[in-house]
């Protein structure tokens, strides 16, 4: 079904090279045609990228070509001099990027502190640190949203993965990353809130999604504990795909979703909300 969801989501719209493009859709009229409704493009939302079907290969600003100076560049007189400077900027490791939904919390708390994990949730959390740790990888950190769930999460997860370390940051807290197309009725935040949460985001998409440093010599394995809104935005948003299209993917609890950045730049979802560790008893979605 993940699977599914996933592709309907590319063939929706193509690459991410029309990521902030105007969205029409079809609104009823008084007399029954659809009037077009025009979603303008958040203002952090940058230049326009290349038609639909077409990869942007400089989409984290790391080609190696984008990093030479235009100017020295042309007045370069050698190519043996421009393809070493090139290899300069050119990345030689694979950043794996596991991206974890966190466990079930208790929904009706008040206050964002007293939303902490159920009891099942702890047990969600204990399955999926299991599995990160059965895969037998030298995990080089964990990065976690500054939320109680999400920090509840982390501290059971990284118990299966010793010597890890763990950095906490805001941008990975849950929000509202853009208005979904198409939309729906029982979710709609106010046109502040994707204001303030989108370009945060976008921020911590562009923070940590990009293909590794050019001085990174061996693959890196890298864990980022957070939610669902933002994983299903930063997975549409690293394949290219029509950021809008967030919403149309469902992730349980405690699932993991695995990302490939090779170092030219090119992406594969390896995994989408895998929860097929967890018995069926043990999942859920809220």
């Amino acid at each position: 079904m993940e699977a599914l969801q996933l592709a309907a989501c590319g063939l929706a719209g193509g690459s991410a090279a029309v990521l902030f493009s105007a969205v029409a859709v079809g609104k009823p009229r008084a007399g029954g045609d659809a009037e077009p409704r025009v979603v303008e493009a958040p203002a952090w939302a940058g230049s326009a990228r290349p038609g639909p079907g077409v990869w942007d290969s400089n989409w984290d600003r790391r080609e190696p070509l984008s990093l030479v100076n235009l100017r020295k560049r042309n007045l370069e007189s050698g190519e043996e001099e421009l393809a070493s400077r090139l290899d300069h900027y050119k990345a030689k490791a694979t950043r794996h990027i596991f991206l974890i939904r966190h466990s079930q919390y208790h929904v009706d708390a008040s206050q964002e502190k007293d939303r902490t994990l159920t009891p099942l949730g702890r047990e969600q959390a204990e399955l999926t640190g299991l599995r990160l740790a059965s895969l037998g990888l030298k995990f080089n950190k964990i990065v976690h949203s500054s939320m109680t769930r999400a920090i509840e999460t982390t501290d059971i997860i990284s118990k299966h993965l010793p010597g890890v370390s763990k950095v906490s940051t805001d941008l990975l807290r849950e929000g509202a990353p853009i208005e979904p197309d198409p939309p729906v009725s029982h979710w709609k935040p106010e046109a502040v809130q994707y204001y303030e949460d989108g370009a945060r985001i976008e921020a911590a998409f562009r923070n940590y999604i990009h293909r590794a440093d050019a001085k990174q010599q061996e693959d890196s394995y890298e864990i980022f504990i957070c939610h669902a809104n933002v994983i299903r935005y930063i997975v549409c948003r690293a394949l290219q795909f029509p950021p809008e299209g967030w919403l149309r993917l469902s992730l349980n609890n405690g699932s993991i979703t695995h990302l490939v950045v090779r170092p030219d730049g090119r992406v594969a979802l390896r995994a989408l909300g895998d929860t097929g560790f967890m018995p069926p008893d043990k999942i859920s979605r809220s």
